[in-house]
This record gives C-alpha cells, structure tokens and sequence, in this order.
C-alpha cells in the first residue's frame, strides 16, 4: 500500500468520523429536546400548572427521576403553588447559602451551617402551611361539593358530567382539584384512580368520606343522592366544629412558633451587648455541644407544643 492510498484511506475515516460524531450530537440533542417535551407533556396531562416559562428544567428532570423528588412534586401539588420541583430546590438551595452566609456574618461561623439548617426547615414548613392551608379551604367547600353533586346526579347527570360541573361553578381551590380529576376522566382514567389520586393530593378525612361514598356509588349503584344529601349535612357540621377548635387553638399554635424565635432572638440581643461573645463561645468544643443541646431542646419544645395542640375532629 502506497502513501497516497494510505492518505486517501486516513482522510475517508477521519471524514466518516466526522459525518458520525455530526449525526450523533443530532440525535442526542433531537432526543433531549424530545424528551423534554414529553416530560413537559406528562406534567400537562398530570394538571401540573403551566402557563409560563419553567426554570431549571435539567433539574427539574433528574429531581423527577428520584422518590423525593416525586414526592416533592406530589406536596407542590398539593399546595397549589406555581412552582416546579426543580425551582423549589433551587430557590431553597439560594435560601440556604444566603442564610448560612447571614448565620456567619452576624453572629459567628460556627452558626451558619446551623442557619442553612433552619433554612431547610423553614422550606419544609412553609410547603406543610401552604398545604394545610389549601387542604382547610378545600375542606370548607366540601359541603357545597356535595350538594352541587347531589343536585346534579338528581337531574340525571352521571357523575363524570357532575364533577365537571362542579370543577366549572367552584372557585379555587376545590375547582382546580376537580379539573384535574375531570382531565383525568377524559383522557381514560378510571373513576376510582382520578378520586383517589385527589384524596393523596389534599387528605383528610371528610375527602375521603366523599371519595369513598363517590366510589361506592358508581360501582354498585345505590342512592347515591340521598347519601349525598346525608354527607352535606354531615360536612357542614364539622366544618363548624373544626372552625370551633381552630380558634381555640390559635393562642398555642402561635406560643410554639414563638418559642424558637425567643432562642434565636436572644442569641443576637447576646451577640449585641459585648461583640464577639458568641465567636468566643462557639470557639470551643464545650460551647459549640451546648448551643446544639440549646437549639436541640428548642426544637423539641416547638414539636410537643404541636403534638399536644393537635386535635383530630
């Protein structure tokens, strides 16, 4: 084999390199983009909310691949927010470094891993307020649910045409939650998956009543107007009730938020009357385990002061 073959054969292979490694970043990127938008899709057909430009979605996808993630994406859901996983994490993520950054710079580096800790919590708690709140107002609907059900079903609607009805005439956010169960019916979801995948969205038990009753009905058939009309009594009376304990409990729920507020409090009035007490204190193995026991003990006294004022109604 002579030079020139030779040259004729390397320029070939390398050209055909090319022309391959061409064809496979199309691929690749034709795949990625296909994928995205299958997953922006499933998120569509879920009743995720849309509307505008998502952020992060690389995250977003590798989040959604995960339990927590998924999970995370079931509590957003619940809570009504317009936020994907992937902008939850990254703007929990910012929070974290600017809290940690703050904890270093005004009261002493060893508290800024701390503050980063109480920026986690903080995100955690704010996703259970938001959900408990949202799972409050749906609750306060139910007892109009289940009279438009009830009315409807009594004109001879079936229940699909019935839950679509409600999902028009409710406000948000008992509306919302129905036009998710109602897209899950048109798109071929049986009844028992799209009522059940509601009652792990916002649980509680006067949903789970309604979802049960709901379920029963349309596998057996039955009175299901007459039992509507039962559970719409039934519900207005608790609603009351819990209105009643809810007040009651007001004073405490706000006594166990302050009490980890009073601790953090009193380390920066410490910080403040001589400048430096906590680096010094901090600056020892000592000090640093009776700042963790301090904000350990505090911790459990805001969790007890919430089990004890927890009442199931």
């Amino acid at each position: 084999m002579d030079l020139s073959t030779l040259v004729t054969l390397t320029t070939g292979a390398a050209l055909l390199t090319c022309v391959l490694a061409v064809l496979g970043l199309h691929a690749c990127t034709t795949g990625r983009a296909q994928r995205a938008e299958l997953v922006d899709r499933l998120a569509l057909t879920s009743g995720a909310p849309q509307g505008r430009r998502r952020r992060f979605r690389s995250l977003d996808r590798r989040l959604r691949r995960t339990a927590l993630g998924r999970k995370l994406e079931l509590r957003l859901a619940a809570t009504g927010l317009d936020v994907t996983p992937g902008e939850f994490t990254a703007c929990m993520l910012a929070v974290v470094a600017a809290l940690w950054l703050l904890g270093q710079a005004a009261l002493a580096p060893f508290f800024g891993p701390l503050a980063g800790l109480l920026g986690i919590w903080a995100a955690v708690q704010f996703l259970n307020w938001q959900r408990a709140r949202r799972i409050e107002k749906f609750i306060n609907q139910l007892p109009e649910l289940a009279r438009i059900l009830a009315n409807a079903t009594q004109a001879g609607l079936a229940l699909r045409t019935a839950i679509g009805m409600a999902a028009e005439e409710l406000e948000a956010p008992a509306g919302e939650e129905l036009g998710k169960v109602a897209h899950q019916l048109a798109l071929g979801a049986s009844m028992d998956d799209a009522l059940g995948e509601l009652a792990d969205r916002l649980p509680s038990r006067e949903l789970v009543v309604l979802v049960t009753t709901l379920v029963l009905s349309n596998r057996a058939g039955g009175q299901v107007v007459s039992a509507l009309r039962n559970l719409t009594e039934t519900l207005e009376e608790r609603k009351e009730t819990r209105r009643e304990v809810r007040t009651q409990l007001s004073q405490v729920n706000m006594t166990s938020y302050a009490v980890p507020v009073l601790g953090v409090g009193a380390l920066f009035l410490m910080n403040g009357v001589k400048a430096g007490a906590l680096d010094r204190m901090t600056g020892s193995p000592l000090g640093q385990a009776a700042v963790i026991i301090a904000f350990a003990l505090y911790a459990v006294g805001f969790f007890l002061i919430r089990r004890m004022s927890r009442i199931d109604v």
